[in-house]
């Protein structure tokens, strides 16, 4: 007597394609983003090595000439030149690249103009930069019953060295029904000719795409911006705990950047009755970040690594082909082609 077939779980036949469609729908995803960053970095590398090249050829004829004995035998002796020309033209500029490289992340005293420096120090950090780092800080005014809703209504963003990338005034796309002028620092007329929302939201987004944001609060900003930004690449100064710990604060709590400012930086920000300065929050926000910047990016590099290694690992099959087996086809369907 023939025994019959045995009758596959459609079940499970389903959910082991669906997991093995999310983690490829996953690995894809991450792929693409390592490709996208990597082509980000090169022209950013080539412009620094450009940079490097510039000033060494800027340098006075005299610091070329400073052993002008060994020069004039070498141009005594033609063999020698022509080794050395040959030698010079065939051997790769490494140093160059490694020095342009290595100079190009360090930074003067790791503070803005504006802000007295704590510390002498460069910055030790070498996966962001100086030139990919900037500071966000958003005002908002509320719109809606009771001025529930929160609008954007200023956005201030500066660079690594405290120079103001973008500042303006931008215009809800909703009626205002609350200014919030004492934390705001907004009033009437200063949204009678300003940017509106779309128009100012793609030019932040260009700015900051591919940027370290650093903020106080920084997700409240994001979310006003109707925008994501890679977790990897936020800096908030209210969550960090190595600020809390430095100030001398419970590390459980936010702290505010009013308290912050005024005990790291013993600078008074967000004082008397015209509200917050969004450039001035900002610029609050990258010296606080300055002052643990090491520490920080160590610590994010670590988590990173740590997330890496625990990934999935690649499944045995290498291609989808293998889904083309009976064993991953529904039963009706094998019944139907029969």
């Amino acid at each position: 007597m023939m025994s019959h077939p045995s009758k596959r779980n459609p079940a499970s036949s389903s959910r082991g394609l669906l997991g093995n469609y999310r983690y490829l729908c996953k690995k894809t995803k991450l792929i693409r983003s390592m490709e996208h960053s990597r082509a980000r970095k090169k022209p950013q590398d080539m412009r620094m090595v450009s940079n490097r090249k510039t000033k060494l050829s800027s340098f006075p004829s005299e610091a070329l000439d400073a052993n002008p004995p060994m020069k004039k035998a070498k141009l005594a002796d033609p063999g020698l030149q022509c080794q050395s020309t040959i030698s010079s033209a065939s051997e790769p500029d490494h140093h160059s690249v490694v020095t342009a490289l290595r100079d190009s992340w360090e930074v003067d005293s790791g503070f803005s103009e504006s802000s007295p420096p704590a510390s002498g120090r460069s910055s030790p950090c070498l996966a962001s930069g100086s030139a990919s780092v900037v500071a966000l800080d958003c005002e908002m005014v509320g719109t809606g019953p009771g001025g529930r809703c929160n609008e954007l209504a200023r956005c201030s963003i500066i660079d690594y060295q405290g120079n103001i990338l973008y500042d303006k005034y931008v215009r809800p796309c909703q009626p205002v029904t609350n200014f919030r002028t004492p934390w705001s620092g907004i009033r009437r007329h200063h949204l009678h000719n300003a940017t509106p929302f779309a128009q100012a939201r793609e030019e932040i987004l260009a700015i900051l795409e591919g940027k370290v944001v650093v903020g106080h609060s920084v997700y409240n900003d994001f979310e006003v911006l109707n925008m994501d930004h890679p977790g990897h690449m936020v800096r908030d100064t209210s969550s960090t705990r190595l600020l809390s710990r430095l100030a001398g604060l419970p590390c459980g709590r936010c702290s505010s950047l009013k308290l912050l400012a005024n005990k790291l930086l013993n600078r008074r920000i967000q004082a008397g009755r015209r509200g917050h300065c969004s450039v001035e929050d900002a610029q609050a926000a990258l010296d606080l970040y300055k002052l643990v910047e090491g520490e920080w990016e160590e610590e994010m590099e670590r988590r990173m690594r740590d997330d890496d290694e625990a990934a999935p690992q690649e499944p045995a099959f290498l291609s989808s082909d293998h889904y083309m087996q009976d064993e991953f086809w529904p039963d009706e369907v094998l019944t139907d082609g029969l």
